[in-house]
């Protein structure tokens, strides 16, 4: 993508040493540990998230009430997706972006650095209200991860005021990090880096940056609502005092839906690293590529009341969103035709990466068209609220979002770390990942198909055999993580040393560095041609 002629050689201020012990990480202003924070926030959230999904699936295992009350259990479900959407994708994409776009783009830093340790530094005390409010009286949240009026306000415990604070400080960091991508990408890129020599993830990110502005003060607005009705005689979605409860719902998803996009975006970029460089190919139709996210994060803004179609909108309003939805898949297609013809006759070699990212493309497919289920109206009508959207949007956020965010741990660990991650256990920790991920999700399809409601603790004895196949499916993905974890501290250890570009096909400027990354680099920028 961008032909490099001219760089000075990457060096180490030796005057400008890290702090040493807890004060290097505390008031930190280096991007790249602020990554690497990020990247380990997000990943103990996603053991906490993953550890209350496996409440849920122990207790779906067999029919009947069998280890925790229905209360807890909806708790599980809505924790589960917050600290799953807010504290481990959304972190994990943000950490990525901390590493990387600077060394993308011949940046020397991230341009808000103070402002960067700042939104990090947010995120665990948000975090710990969330996680706090579970134990006080009443319980925590349990009015599921999209909070629908009045479960959230007249029906809702006594920690709901904990859960908005959490939720509002999740999107003041999510907004600060955007803005500083934002300026960052604008006004640090090398000279000679024009925005169509761009690597794909910073155009992914810059699209989502935008997005996270446009929807994130939405959000604060609808908690802030909920918030009001609660506790301050408000009635904004109460019918009795002139509200609405379908408002809410207009409301949340015109935040919901873009969300659904922050959460894929930078996958798409991150895949269309990893696909060139392990099929040595430049990439099929590059600005085909950056038109098709920009026409995607358009589009998310004209579909949200998908979400719903059984609340009783006029047939014009339905088909209005239907079509719109339909559309996206437009975009989506030309991605997935790019990255195959990317492929095409390449000299493919399949290191873990691009293991990862071949799995995305097939399974985020297979979540694509299940979401084209959802968008015809009247087939809508019989999936909704089942087990099949549990399964469409596990497809598109777990084998989408978080296989493309480990194919990117593993395709920059040796840049980060400066050493080579154990291939052997990368490959067990796939195919385990993988062959678990599919007995996890795939039959929940034929539960919702057959009429099982989600967010329930118990269930009708016909849904018995397929539960026990999915909660096993379950625990063999929660177990399979635990060898991510292993590679990733072997490889911070030690093992084989690896060079500044460990990866043949491997192109941009984060390659041009040493391994592992100096503290400072760029101090002189790199000019592009």
């Amino acid at each position: 993508m961008t032909e490099i002629v001219h760089q000075q050689p990457a060096i180490e201020h030796h005057d400008h040493h890290p702090p040493k012990g807890i004060k290097r990480w505390l008031f930190t202003t280096n991007h790249k540990d602020i990554g690497s924070l990020y990247l380990l926030f997000s990943l103990s959230m996603f053991f906490i998230g993953g550890a209350m999904a496996m409440v849920i699936r122990a207790e779906l295992f067999q029919p009947g009430l069998q280890l925790v009350e229905p209360n807890f259990f909806n708790q599980m479900t809505t924790v589960h997706g917050l600290i799953m959407v807010f504290g481990a994708v959304m972190p994990a994409f943000t950490g990525l972006a901390n590493w990387m776009i600077p060394l993308m783009i011949g940046a020397p830093d991230m341009a808000l650095p103070r402002m960067n340790n700042w939104s990090f530094w947010i995120l665990p005390f948000a975090f710990s209200l969330l996680l706090a409010s579970l134990f006080m009286e009443g319980g925590g949240p349990n009015f599921g991860w999209t909070f629908y009026a009045p479960l959230s306000t007249t029906y809702s415990p006594a920690s709901t005021g904990l859960f908005v604070f959490a939720i509002h400080i999740m999107g003041i960091s999510s907004i600060m990090g955007a803005i500083n991508v934002v300026v960052t990408i604008i006004n640090m890129r090398a000279p000679g880096m024009t925005y169509m020599k761009m690597p794909l993830f910073v155009w992914t990110w810059l699209i989502t940056a935008f997005l996270l502005i446009a929807v994130m003060p939405v959000l604060a607005g609808a908690v802030t609502m909920v918030l009001t009705d609660k506790y301050f005689g408000t009635s904004f979605f109460d019918a009795a005092g002139g509200g609405d409860p379908v408002m809410f719902q207009h409301i949340f998803w015109f935040f919901g839906h873009p969300e659904v996009y922050i959460m894929i975006l930078p996958s798409f970029g991150i895949i269309s690293a990893i696909i060139p460089a392990f099929s040595r190919k430049k990439l099929f139709g590059y600005s085909s590529m950056v038109y098709a996210t920009a026409s995607i994060a358009g589009l998310s803004f004209l579909v949200w009341a998908h979400h719903m179609f059984t609340t009783g909108m006029p047939v014009a309003a339905e088909l209005f969103f239907m079509y719109c939805t339909m559309l996206i898949s437009v975009p989506t297609g030309v991605k997935v035709f790019n990255w195959v013809a990317t492929m095409w006759r390449g000299s493919l070699t399949f290191e873990v990466p691009m293991l990862f990212a071949i799995a995305f493309i097939v399974l985020f497919t297979i979540g694509g068209f299940s979401g084209l289920m959802l968008a015809i109206t009247p087939a809508d009508f019989q999936y909704h609220d089942t087990y099949f959207v549990v399964a469409h949007f596990h497809y598109v956020l777990v084998s989408g979002a978080i296989f493309s965010i480990m194919a990117a741990a593993y395709y920059w660990l040796p840049k980060w770390t400066g050493h080579m991650f154990n291939e052997r256990l990368a490959q067990w920790h796939f195919w385990c990942s993988l062959i678990s991920v599919n007995i996890l999700f795939f039959p929940m399809h034929f539960l919702g198909l057959a009429g099982m409601p989600r967010r329930i603790p118990d269930y009708a004895l016909q849904f018995a055999d397929i539960n026990a196949v999915v909660s096993v499916g379950g625990f063999l993905f929660g177990l399979s993580q635990l060898l991510f974890v292993a590679v990733v501290v072997k490889c911070i250890r030690g093992g084989e040393k690896a060079a500044s570009k460990p990866w043949e096909g491997a192109e941009g400027l984060e390659w041009t560095v040493p391994s592992p990354a100096p503290y400072h680099t760029f101090s002189t920028p790199p000019k592009i041609d």
